[in-house]
């Protein structure tokens, strides 16, 4: 997508002030090289590095010195845990780089920094881990359909939302008239599939004869595998999740009854940084206003069959 260059409306600072702030900036640099360095080893995941076009940012530094946006606009590099095989949101192209609304999101977030789309470093960040990458700093934000929810919020700071999904149900499409809303999953017979750490599979619990019925995997790709293979008879998880993986069944699946919750997807940034949340949540207003949000969805999700157009919710506080 082609994204303008947004302004919020942050107070901007003075050419000395920033001049001063680079100055002091090289002990920061270093020790955020280094904790990057060190936690860097955890993670199992694939990366996909920026390149050298990191280098090309040309947007001046005009946030208050000091601030998370003046450190990433100055860097001219944004890193980014996404998911990696959730089609609309975050899936990995052939050449292992996340498309998807979550991807374009924290493009209007880069752009918004001045750092151009080769500034971006994308990281594989399945459900189970994104607190632990944000409290690693191993990224500077997360995109991946996360959830906004207390028990998180006590781990890091949520901007947003930006997207409200909805918990709902995939069945084998022969299944439909069976299975068709949560509370069939009394039946101990059926096998449900969700993902670790995820909102969905702990919501389920609650609905379920026996917790045995419950697989969980580290990504719905597996689930859809295991449905496929009539290893499980449900997974379950966001509609929209759920959307693109019917999308991609060749009539095999489909989605079964309504959606029974309310999934306010937010962006997942360190613990306290309440600066850079409402500079996140301005330029989500201003992308809003400008027609790039819908420009963004209208590429992604909004391509698949099913898929609604959502408008922004409104931003929650920052804490």
């Amino acid at each position: 997508m082609t994204t303008r260059r947004l302004m919020p409306g942050l107070a901007l600072l003075s050419a000395a002030a920033l001049a001063l702030a680079a100055c002091g900036g090289g002990s920061a640099e270093e020790d955020a090289a280094e904790a990057t360095g060190a936690a860097g080893d955890a993670v199992a995941e694939e990366t996909t590095e920026a390149g050298d076009g990191a280098s090309e940012s040309a947007a001046p530094a005009e946030f208050p010195a000091g601030s998370t946006m003046a450190e990433l606009s100055e860097a001219g590099t944004l890193r980014v845990g996404t998911k990696f095989d959730q089609p609309g949101f975050g899936l990995a192209n052939l050449d292992g780089t996340p498309e998807g609304f979550d991807v374009e999101i924290a493009k209007i977030v880069a752009d918004a920094l001045g750092i151009p789309e080769d500034g971006i470093t994308y990281t594989e960040t399945p459900s189970a881990i994104r607190e632990e990458v944000l409290e690693t700093d191993q990224v500077d934000l997360v995109a991946a359909t996360y959830t906004i929810n207390d028990t998180r919020r006590e781990r890091i700071t949520f901007a947003g939302p930006y997207y409200v999904a909805g918990q709902a149900l995939m069945v084998r499409t022969e299944d439909a008239e069976t299975i068709s809303a949560p509370e069939d999953l009394s039946d101990t017979s059926i096998r449900v599939c969700s993902v670790e750490g995820s909102t969905p599979s702990e919501t389920i619990r609650e609905y379920l004869g026996s917790p045995d019925q419950l697989t969980l995997f580290a990504g719905y790709s597996e689930c859809a595998d295991s449905l496929a293979n009539d290893q499980v008879d449900v997974v379950t998880t966001d509609n929209v999740i759920l959307l693109g993986l019917v999308s991609e069944s060749d009539g095999a699946f489909t989605l079964s009854g309504e959606t029974f919750t309310d999934e306010p997807y937010g962006i997942g940034i360190a613990k306290g940084d309440v600066e850079f949340c409402e500079f996140i949540n301005e330029t989500l207003a201003a992308a809003d206003e400008d027609g790039s949000y819908l420009e963004a969805w209208e590429s992604t999700a909004g391509s698949i069959e099913g898929a609604q157009a959502p408008e922004l919710p409104a931003a929650d506080e920052c804490v």
